[in-house]
């Protein structure tokens, strides 16, 4: 049966019971154990919530937006089985995550192989089609939601037998065209609330005023013309939470004390798989049974080792641990300086990089709700950004005994490479 989550961001929601049974799998509970904010988790104590709120948050979103968009639209055709695998898809987006993802390669294929051991490894597969979806081909369809594509491909690449006709369902979780989806409703909201930063976007006004047009012979979501000041706040609140909370350079020291921490462990963490194999930090992501198992706990496991002998702790670990204590003691890599370069290092930017993404992105008029049109951007106010993009080289110095040092080096770096005029110094210490 249905059931009612009680959420602090969207209020009371109610999901459908397939949605209820994914939420019950061990591959989905394990969510709860990996923070939103990664890293950020150390810097902002009590700010930093959890992938399991945030996933059923993008499940319920999709859901309200192709919800609205069939009672808006009928002529779009849009099934109950369809707006059933668009809330799944929302869902399930986040099943691949792990605690800082950079630590070891990761593909977005992770996202939908866990999703695929999600169904297997709980035998969903009749439960799905006895809520009515088909499979194999929605089960194709789900993972094509998840997965992003390359915008601005003009060949129809998709499977799960939805055709060009319904193109714009593609856009509703992860929105390669220009970036405005559920997936970022949601967080965008979330973290704001956590960190209590402002978050002066809209989503359900978005939801209200979103039709579906045709724009050389393939459908999009598209936005009233007057909810363009709107989207321009949406990307104004990533700009903003990528300066003050993802991008902090408090934020980036600790991520990479963790790395280090992590690098250091990977032998010596060991997580069984399937058919009884052991595996390593950086092998699990190739079991999933072993990569279910992997959440932000390892952090745990490395400050606090468990072992019924009476062997040492192998010196790798001890160093990993080490600098885990550092993070939870503010003994921090410390931070020597920035300076803006051509080298993509930390972007921030609206979320393409140096590109407006309001220029991707289509509109209707209220005298005209069937034809889509671009809006320039004289059009919409001369105070909007002009660079939409700029991207920070950081240093950091690992032995504070170092810092004099180190500021010199860099300072001296930055003088020979023309960068004296742009560098900024910051003082030691956490801020």
């Amino acid at each position: 049966m249905a059931k009612v989550f009680n959420d602090p961001i969207h209020g009371h929601i109610e999901l459908p019971p397939l949605l209820v049974k994914i939420i019950d799998t061990p591959q989905f509970q394990r969510l709860r154990n990996i923070k939103q904010l990664g890293g950020g988790y150390f810097v902002f104590p009590g700010a930093s919530h959890n992938r399991f709120e945030h996933s059923i948050g993008v499940g319920y979103l999709a859901g309200e937006l192709a919800k609205a968009l069939k009672v808006k639209q009928p002529e779009l055709n849009i099934s109950d089985r369809d707006v059933l695998c668009v809330q799944i898809a929302g869902l399930c987006h986040d099943l691949g995550k792990l605690l800082l993802m950079g630590m070891f390669k990761y593909e977005h294929e992770s996202k939908t192989i866990m999703f695929d051991h999600l169904v297997k490894a709980n035998s969903l597969a009749q439960e799905m089609e006895r809520y009515g979806l088909i499979l194999p081909p929605d089960l194709t369809f789900i993972k094509d939601m998840i997965k992003p594509l390359k915008s601005g491909d003009t060949e129809w690449l998709r499977e799960g037998e939805r055709h060009e006709n319904k193109s714009f369902l593609y856009e509703i979780v992860s929105n390669t065209q220009n970036g405005i989806d559920v997936d970022k409703f949601d967080y965008f909201a979330r973290d704001c609330h956590h960190l209590g930063i402002r978050n002066n976007f809209d989503h359900q006004r978005f939801i209200m005023f979103a039709r579906v047009c045709d724009v050389n012979g393939r459908k999009h979501i598209c936005s009233r013309d007057k909810e363009v000041a709107n989207l321009y706040d949406m990307f104004h609140t990533r700009n903003s939470l990528h300066r003050r909370a993802y991008q902090h350079r408090v934020t980036k020291s600790v991520e990479i004390m963790i790395k280090d921490a992590l690098l250091k462990a990977d032998h010596h963490i060991l997580t069984k798989g399937s058919g009884g194999t052991t595996l390593c930090l950086s092998k699990a992501k190739t079991d999933m049974e072993a990569y279910t198992k992997l959440t932000d706990q390892v952090i745990e496991k490395i400050l606090h080792p468990c072992s019924s002998s009476n062997e040492p702790t192998p010196p790798p670990l001890e160093e990993a641990r080490e600098i885990l204590e550092r993070i939870t003691s503010r003994d921090l890599y410390q931070f020597v300086g920035e300076i803006k370069v051509c080298t993509d290092v930390v972007t921030l930017d609206y979320g393409m990089k140096n590109k407006d993404p309001i220029n991707t992105t289509y509109f209707y008029t209220k005298a005209n709700p069937t034809e889509a049109f671009k809006i320039p951007r004289e059009q919409v106010s001369k105070l909007l950004p002009v660079c939409f993009a700029e991207k920070i080289l950081r240093v950091y110095c690992k032995n504070s005994a170092s810092l004099r040092d180190a500021k010199f080096c860099f300072q001296s770096w930055c003088h020979e490479n023309d960068f004296l005029t742009e560098v900024t110094l910051y003082s030691v210490g956490w801020q």
